[in-house]
């Protein structure tokens, strides 16, 4: 097999929850026990950090990587979904795992593993393990999936637990309320393993503690405890704003690591800041692709996300706004466009997955909500009617759903987007 065809495999025998959502969810620990025994338990071979929470888990993945890439760690990376390639999951220093280690991983255990109907996130969690391990890095950072307690990332023993945050997202696995989701998220603490909390709701704070208490798991609160001081004019390369809280979090986790052990200069960490996108190769966060008319994409697609992502487009000085819009299906879609500015032109559209919503839908629901604008079949096509009808001082923003962006990158050379 090809890399293509090796992919095909995957996304075929395992099917992928960004393409099919619900139908690719297993619950429980036995695949993920038994590949990690099938490969020796890779993950005992390198230290971790395990990164929970709704929204921000993958900004703060891909900093802490960064800093410790900046402070000479050998660092892998285990983030999802991908964009563009498979091969964004799973890095070393930035680099994505090689074609042909994808290749040869299916080819030679393929015979063990297809048995077990694994997920595909199961057998991409296994490979990343494995490829760490056979990588020797010196530490990963790896990015809980869904949830946290049955999650199959959850076997690690890590040197650090963070939990970004709590809002409502995948409440058909979680739980329909802030509560109940937090307590599956808080099945990553682990006794006696410090935990970084990001932030807090009356509801989620109690669950935490609660649970922090049970396993002896030191507790720390970044409302309380991120503070700036230590940095002055410390340059943060994302600029979301939501990114604010983001680093916060990362601020009260940072003394942690260097209470137990890491080596951590203040030059590490502002290169580790200043730099995130280099060195990791993140995409998709307040990404700016295009000058004269502006374009912006951003993978913020619920509610806690886009809240945040719509008080920065009301705030943009420009002449005009252009939003580009689409979701998939199983999101708060009124709830979203709840949220969105009404002083702007929409351009409806779908992702080029399963799950996305029917753009003529979207646009039915986005006309209830007070919103203007009209359906296009594809991401390129609505992308295009707003570079057309676009000033060069407007601003066009593109988001909605992860998938949304990842058809933009995909077509970025088509769409003269740098």
């Amino acid at each position: 097999m090809n890399y293509q065809d090796t992919l095909e495999y995957l996304y075929n025998s395992a099917p992928m929850f960004q393409q099919v959502g619900a139908g690719a969810y297993k619950e429980g620990l036995e695949n993920t026990r038994a590949l990690d025994a099938h490969f020796r338990h890779p993950h005992e071979h390198f230290r971790s950090l395990h990164i929970a929470g709704t929204n921000g888990k993958g900004s703060c993945s891909h900093t802490l990587a960064a800093i410790l890439q900046s402070a000479g760690y050998r660092v892998g990376l285990y983030t999802s979904p991908h964009l563009v390639d498979f091969r964004e999951r799973i890095r070393v220093n930035g680099q994505p795992i090689s074609e042909d280690y994808v290749i040869r991983f299916v080819e030679e255990e393929r015979a063990f593993f297809e048995p077990l109907s694994p997920s595909f996130f199961e057998l991409t969690t296994a490979m990343a393990f494995k490829y760490f391990a056979d990588e020797k890095v010196d530490v990963a950072v790896v990015e809980v999936g869904l949830g946290g307690r049955l999650d199959c990332t959850n076997i690690i023993h890590p040197d650090l637990c963070i939990i970004t945050n709590i809002s409502l997202d995948h409440t058909q696995f979680l739980g329909h309320t802030l509560a109940q989701i937090a307590g599956e998220k808080a099945g990553i603490i682990k006794p006696g393993i410090p935990i970084v909390i990001g932030e807090t709701t009356p509801e989620t704070r109690p669950v935490f503690y609660q649970k922090a208490q049970e396993e002896g798991a030191p507790i720390h609160w970044a409302e309380e405890e991120g503070h700036e001081n230590d940095y002055p004019g410390l340059s943060f390369e994302l600029k979301g704003l939501y990114q604010e809280k983001n680093r916060r979090t990362l601020l009260t986790a940072l003394p942690i690591l260097k209470e137990i052990g890491y080596r951590l200069t203040e030059n590490d960490i502002r290169q580790g800041f200043a730099h995130v996108v280099e060195l990791t190769g993140l995409m998709g966060r307040w990404q700016k692709l295009q000058d004269s008319p502006t374009l912006i994409c951003d993978t913020g697609h619920n509610t806690g996300g886009i809240a945040y992502i719509a008080q920065q487009l009301r705030a943009q000085p420009c002449h005009r706004l252009h939003i580009v819009l689409g979701m998939v299906n199983d999101k708060d879609i009124r709830g979203v466009l709840a949220l969105l500015p009404h002083e702007a032109d929409y351009y409806f559209t779908q992702a080029s997955v399963k799950r996305a919503l029917p753009a003529d839908e979207l646009a039915r629901l986005g006309t209830e909500a007070g919103l203007k604008g009209e359906a296009f079949a594809n991401v390129p096509a609505a992308v295009r009617a707003a570079q057309k009808r676009s000033l060069p001082e407007d601003f066009i923003f593109v988001g909605g759903s992860t998938f949304v962006v990842a058809d933009l990158l995909s077509n970025r050379n088509a769409l003269n987007l740098y």
